[in-house]
């Protein structure tokens, strides 16, 4: 679809997407089939069923789970479908005779009380999570599409799609994927807000809305990303606004207001346990090479190492490709890789938030090579990267099932 066309056409390149969001699909439902409930699991069902159907009766807690240091969303998130499929049943009960109800006619214990009742409860659980791997995927594919070219987009939504990494962070209820999800949401906004600041005002609006629910997410789901996104927000922001920086600080602050706005509702408009975002020490980040040394040293992730590798050298020799298009994802990844979390119950993997960014590099030194006199050969590297990448996947998912 042309940049400047209103009229989407499910063309070659769509048809390619959806074919490989697809087979991330399956491999996680696959997965997940195999699989069985774990505490972790329940943990999330449960805490997150609280969020949405009771309050903690214990006072500056907002579950009985505690103060969660990993954000709310997942939790939340995890929920959802459970609760929803329970206000359902609750509500077909008013249409049988009280014989034949499924909840007893009690207090309201007693309906909190019957999960037996829930079917599909494994699916319900963790199929939100895919959801939300599946808009990262779309959103690194529709990116890398509209900055570089079709197969750019491709090539990154291939290797994002195959990867064992990210299916294993789909498939289970967590915060990371939602981090993610919103981190690389966040930074790209801001890159649209600058871009929106020379055009039209009536163009600002919207973007500024979409920065400012990015960033609110993303601080549902982990704190410390929200900072990292908030930071190289600002900084994109103001690099790219150029001669309308004195438009983008008031644009940040709002973006600031309503992401906590939005942080405060996730915590159904409680202070208490809201208070705990700013004393709980979820933010405090440290160094670590251990994740990133881990993620590159296996086999799994082996074709991936060597596309940015490549990519790496390539940005080196090739003056063609330093350009902001590919050093902002590779900064941004660069920050993330060796972060880590120290205060979280449930440590958050930082590493697993910079993948996106790294597909988004190698698809954009790619692009480059590919327009090269050396084309042919790129191509084939990037058929042979992607073709041991579904290898590796698909013989790694007996060992994510277990």
């Amino acid at each position: 679809m042309p940049l400047g066309s209103r009229t989407f056409r499910f063309g070659r390149a769509q048809s390619i997407a959806a074919t490989l969001l697809a087979a991330l699909l399956l491999q996680c439902l696959w997965v997940v089939h195999h699989q069985q409930l774990t505490e972790a699991d329940y943990r999330f069902a449960r805490c997150g069923r609280e969020m949405w159907e009771r309050p903690s009766p214990l006072v500056g807690y907002f579950t009985t789970c505690g103060n969660l240091q990993d954000g709310t969303l997942a939790y939340r998130v995890a929920a959802l479908p459970l609760t929803a499929e329970r206000l359902a049943l609750a509500a077909t009960d008013l249409f049988r005779a009280p014989a034949n109800r499924l909840y007893a006619p009690a207090a309201a214990g007693t309906i909190w009380e019957s999960r037996h009742q829930l079917i599909g409860v494994k699916y319900l659980l963790h199929l939100p999570f895919i959801a939300f791997a599946l808009l990262l995927g779309a959103q690194i594919w529709w990116v890398t599409r509209r900055l570089f070219t079709d197969a750019a987009a491709a090539l990154a939504l291939a290797l994002y799609c195959l990867s064992p990494a990210v299916i294993a962070m789909a498939i289970v209820p967590n915060n990371d994927v939602l981090a993610a999800w919103g981190l690389y949401a966040a930074i790209y906004a801001a890159m649209g807000v600058a871009h929106a600041l020379q055009g039209p005002r009536h163009k600002w609006t919207p973007r500024i809305l979409l920065l400012s629910t990015a960033i609110g997410l993303t601080a549902c789901a982990h704190l410390s990303a929200a900072i990292v996104a908030l930071i190289w927000s600002t900084i994109f922001l103001l690099y790219l606004a150029e001669r309308r920086r004195s438009q983008a600080i008031p644009i940040l602050l709002y973006a600031v207001f309503g992401s906590l706005v939005l942080l405060f509702c996730s915590y159904s408009l409680r202070p208490e346990p809201f208070s705990y975002v700013f004393t709980g020490g979820a933010a405090l980040l440290w160094f670590s090479l251990d994740a990133p040394r881990h993620l590159f040293t296996s086999l799994a992730f082996a074709p991936v190492t060597i596309a940015a590798c490549v990519s790496l050298l390539l940005m080196v020799v090739y003056r063609r490709s330093r350009y902001f298009g590919n050093s902002a994802p590779l900064l941004v990844a660069l920050t993330l890789l060796p972060l880590i979390t120290t205060e979280s119950v449930i440590a958050a993997r930082p590493a697993l938030w910079a993948l996106p960014f790294l597909f988004t590099f190698i698809a954009g030194v790619f692009a480059d090579a590919l327009e090269t006199t050396h084309r042919r050969t790129f191509l084939i590297l990037a058929a042979a990267l992607v073709l041991t990448q579904a290898l590796l996947s698909f013989s790694s998912l007996s060992a994510l099932a277990a």
